[in-house]
């Protein structure tokens, strides 16, 4: 087991748990959100803490996926810290979101796939954490909105943005409008998330699920994975020409490198390739 720098964050066993399952070059970063007490719901320190995280996920070239769960069992995130919200100043409000917003456009500037594993209710900010991650993988039982209506506010983390582009236009004002909850077999089938799973008895179908996708994912070249869903991230914002043009940009980038020559190699030699990232 690998801990991350971010591991020497004040309070961070109690709020949020970091750890990386490591087998020889490949780990994959599992970021635990912990708030019993408090359905894991969006404070400022949780914020910061999660900032930070993600601040040290980017800069250790070692990890080659991140799982986003939650070790409260129920629960993946219920938005919002509403009590935390009650207290703060009308000034303080814009800021907050401000910060949360930021929070979850790094979370989706990763630039190693990020896994979204909801084996519990995700509303409002929750949902809005999950939408920023590349994939989403829910047990049938989990439930999903975003909410924000019912407070006679409109989503502010990017939900607005993200889940037309992941549903489409209609179906997403549908749910915002009509601030629905769907379960996961419904959200699977809306194309909310890639796959719903049968939740067990432990209540970590949707962690587990998303483990073996990492698993599967971990082995393929790191840097053209990176390239991979750089191309994707850019050129589905713009129309078809340019994208094709980021396509071939990113293309470029894995030419020269050493895991290109190893997977040509590995292939005549009918061998397993070891990528290293180079």
């Amino acid at each position: 087991m690998l801990l991350l720098p971010c591991s020497s964050i004040p309070g961070l066993n109690e709020w949020l748990l970091i750890r990386a399952q490591q087998s020889m070059v490949t780990s994959i970063v599992v970021v635990g959100i912990n708030r019993p007490k408090a359905k894991n719901a969006i404070s400022k320190n949780l914020v910061k803490m999660m900032y930070d995280a993600v601040e040290n996920i980017k800069k250790n070239n070692k990890v080659r996926s991140v799982i986003l769960c939650s070790l409260v069992p129920g629960i993946f995130c219920a938005g919002a810290d509403l009590k935390e919200r009650a207290k703060m100043h009308q000034s303080e409000v814009g800021p907050f979101v401000s910060k949360a917003r930021a929070l979850i456009t790094e979370l989706g500037n990763l630039p190693v796939p990020t896994i979204a594993a909801i084996d519990g209710a995700a509303l409002g900010g929750g949902l809005e954490m999950a939408l920023a991650c590349d994939i989403r993988i829910a047990s049938n039982t989990a439930k999903m909105g975003l909410v924000e209506t019912k407070l006679a506010i409109i989503p502010g983390a990017g939900g607005t943005q993200r889940l037309p582009r992941v549903i489409g236009v209609s179906l997403a004002k549908e749910l915002i409008f009509a601030a629905r909850v769907v379960d996961g077999a419904e959200a699977c089938r809306l194309g909310l998330v890639s796959n719903s799973v049968e939740q067990n008895k432990s209540g970590d179908a949707a962690y587990l699920q998303a483990l073996e996708l990492a698993r599967e994912i971990n082995p393929q070249g790191p840097i053209a994975i990176r390239m991979a869903k750089l191309a994707i991230n850019q050129g589905i914002e713009v129309d078809l020409a340019t994208g094709l043009a980021i396509e071939e940009a990113c293309y470029a980038q894995v030419i020269p490198t050493k895991d290109r020559l190893e997977g040509l190699a590995a292939f005549k030699e009918k061998r397993r390739p070891n990528f290293k990232g180079e």
